[in-house]
Order: structure tokens, then C-alpha cells, then sequence
């Protein structure tokens, strides 16, 4: 089962930054999850712009940018700018008066547009943007925080965009609370990524390298 695996890493151990960087990249993950919040959008505040330029400098593996801030189009040039090629850039469809315009920026820009759906948007009312995307990160909790419940209602928007996203072009990536049963119930079905933190990947006593195995090696 050929699936994807990122690392959300508003939720590794700032105290060596670097040696996060470093431990995830051998231990196999796939690419580095950057959660912006502006305390606004969301009522939090976690990643910086010079937290993703760091982890940016620090890897050769991509990026997934995760702007939960208002009005991204305001300071899109800033992130873009830091970015390489091929990196994703999420934004929230809710934040922005004409979000369009702000992705085509991120494709002009050369990077992978998405955008992230939280519990209580509707499929129906990002419809045309599904057009326009590569990527729908579907966010199976409230955005701002880490370690929260899953809401057991997303499991049917992700039908839906699974019986749509062949004919649209996209892939759906999974965001919050992923636990194991979640990647043996979806992976299969068609999603193609999932944002591992707390409830799987950080604050483990196994290294990264032993529990990315192990999620790979799940029994399907």
C-alpha cells in the first residue's frame, strides 16, 4: 500500500530543532508539515516564517505549508519566496475574500496548490476550487490545536471527495488525530497522506525511524 507520511512539526521538540530535522529525514518520513497560525484565524499561535524558512534550509525534502491565517494573500510573496519547487501551500478557502487569486499566485510561484477543509466546511461550497487544486487537506478536527478528538462526521465528506477526485485531479491528505485505524480505513480507499503527530508519531519512546516502519508496515 503506497501511501504518504508528513510530519507536523508544530509538534517536535524545539529544544533541538535541528536533530528533529535530522532524525525525521533518516527515519523515512516524506515530507515536513509547517502549521502558520496568526492567533486570528485560529485562536493560537504556533509556527513562525522563519521556523518553515529553518526546517526549509534544513532538509531536502519538501514542505507542506499550512497557512491558518487571515487574509494569506496579504503575505503570500513571504512564504512563497522561501519555498523551492513543488513545495504544497494550504490555505482556507474561508480566510481569503478571493481565494482563487491567491492560489494561482502559489502556481505561478511554481508550487503544489491545496486547501484545507475544516470539519465544518462543506464540500459543496468549495466545489469549484476542487478545480483548481492539487491537493484538499481535510482537517478531521477543529484547526489551532494539537491533540485533539476526531469528529467521526468527516468520514463522509472524505467519501465524497473520493468519488470526485479522479475527475477533478486532486489527492486528499488526512490532518489531525491520525491514529493507525485511520490509515487501515483510508488508505485503502484513496487517501493519500496523513499528517502524523502526537497520536502516532511525536513523544514516542521508539525512535522516528522504528515507528515510521511500523506504520508502513501496517497489516492492510
Amino acid at each position: 500500500m503506497d501511501f504518504e507520511l508528513t510530519a507536523s512539526m508544530m509538534c517536535a521538540n524545539y529544544g533541538n530543532l535541528e536533530q528533529e530535522v535530522k532524525s525525521l529525514e533518516e527515519g523515512g518520513i516524506d515530507s515536513f508539515h509547517i502549521d502558520i497560525m496568526d492567533g486570528r484565524y485560529v485562536p493560537n499561535f504556533a509556527m513562525s516564517l522563519n521556523d518553515m524558512r529553518y526546517i526549509a534550509g534544513a532538509t531536502a525534502k519538501p514542505l507542506d505549508v499550512h497557512l491558518m491565517i487571515e487574509h494569506p494573500n496579504n503575505h503570500i510573496g513571504l512564504f512563497l519566496s522561501s519555498l523551492r519547487p513543488g513545495d504544497t501551500v494550504y490555505i482556507h478557502p474561508e480566510a481569503e475574500y478571493h481565494p482563487s487569486t491567491t492560489l494561482q499566485y502559489i502556481i505561478n510561484a511554481g508550487m503544489t496548490p491545496g486547501i484545507a477543509i475544516n470539519p465544518g466546511t462543506s464540500v459543496e461550497t468549495i466545489m469549484e476550487m476542487l478545480r483548481i487544486v492539487k491537493k484538499v487537506l481535510v482537517m478531521s478536527v477543529n484547526p489551532g490545536n494539537a491533540g485533539q478528538m476526531y469528529l467521526p462526521y468527516v468520514g463522509k465528506k472524505i467519501t465524497k471527495l473520493l468519488a470526485m477526485k479522479e475527475d477533478m485531479d486532486f489527492e486528499i491528505y488526512w490532518d489531525g488525530a491520525c491514529g493507525a485505524d485511520k490509515i487501515l480505513e483510508y488508505a485503502p480507499k484513496g487517501v493519500r497522506g496523513f499528517v502524523l503527530g502526537t497520536t502516532l508519531l511525536f513523544g514516542k519512546e521508539k525512535s522516528y525511524a522504528e515507528t515510521l516502519e511500523n506504520i508502513r508496515q501496517l497489516k492492510f
